[in-house]
């Protein structure tokens, strides 16, 4: 497994999204666990999760929990995987809020160590910013978890630029990763990913692969995936990862699985070598 870098860590380039195993109407628990396993043998060493990846009808934590069994069943020491988790966020049934006070962040930090079985959090990343709380106030909650050693990493999620400079000034070198939508159906966070790269923090794109169908079928406009797919005979979705690969060392995708099929299927993205002008025609899609 290739190796890329959050912080003062190598993590596996590919990471493991958690969220599609916890927020569906119904949600296969063992099958999840079983997709885990399957990432952990596969050599991934970066899973993403959150307080509020959970069913609408159940508390919070969901998620954290189903990780923390797969994890302890399998025998892999915290030493031996990044799981990132992220508070910041609110869930009252099918309803998302945020709440970025810096006493919630912490009763929320708290929380999440209680599910992971964890003393300190390797990554903890802030999910979004609160529009009633001036972002900086946020991050000064964040570097207090840091300076307290309740959590080991920081990153953020879902930031502009100017958040990421305010997150960057605010946490100094404690501020390791970004987590920001990215796919072949939304690249407005190239801005963020450039960035990113410019200040050598880790930047993990969130649904990698846009809704992409198993069948890789990207609709008219992203047929091109399918059309590169075809020519390595690989499928879309390893394309669309590679493709996020090749952009920059600091990427690293953690594409969503609830199926150990699907994360065995995206981890091959980092054997495949897309010849420039595939990537071209990638980027002018």
């Amino acid at each position: 497994m290739q190796q890329r870098r959050v912080g003062d860590i190598e993590v596996s380039a590919i990471g493991l999204g958690g969220m599609p195993m916890s927020v569906r109407e119904t949600n296969d628990v063992a099958l999840g666990i079983r997709t885990v396993h399957r990432a952990l043998d596969e050599g991934v060493t970066l899973i993403d999760t959150a307080d509020v990846y959970t069913p609408d009808d159940a508390p919070l934590g969901h998620n954290e929990e189903v990780i923390a069994k797969a994890l302890s069943s399998y025998g892999a020491a915290a030493d031996d995987v990044l799981v990132a988790t992220k508070g910041g966020m609110t869930r009252d049934g099918a309803d998302w809020g945020t709440d970025g006070r810096p006493e919630a962040l912490r009763a929320a930090c708290e929380g999440s160590l209680r599910r992971l079985g964890v003393d300190a959090i390797g990554l903890y990343q802030h999910h979004r910013p609160d529009p009633e709380v001036p972002y900086a106030e946020t991050m000064g909650g964040l570097k207090q978890l840091l300076d307290d050693g309740l959590i080991i990493r920081a990153g953020i999620s879902n930031a502009d630029p100017d958040q990421i400079r305010v997150a960057a000034d605010v946490l100094g070198d404690g501020l390791v990763s970004v987590q920001n939508e990215f796919s072949p159906k939304y690249r407005d966070s190239e801005p963020e990913l450039a960035l990113c790269a410019d200040l050598g923090i880790a930047f993990l794109p969130w649904s990698p692969l846009g809704g992409m169908s198993q069948a890789g079928e990207l609709g008219d406009r992203f047929g091109v995936f399918a059309e590169v797919a075809k020519r390595y005979d690989v499928s879309a979705q390893q394309v669309c990862l590679a493709w996020q690969l090749a952009k920059s060392p600091v990427v690293l995708p953690i594409p969503g699985a609830s199926r150990p099929e699907s994360i065995a299927d995206s981890v091959r993205a980092v054997e495949l070598s897309l010849e420039p002008e595939d990537l071209e025609a990638l980027d002018a899609a």
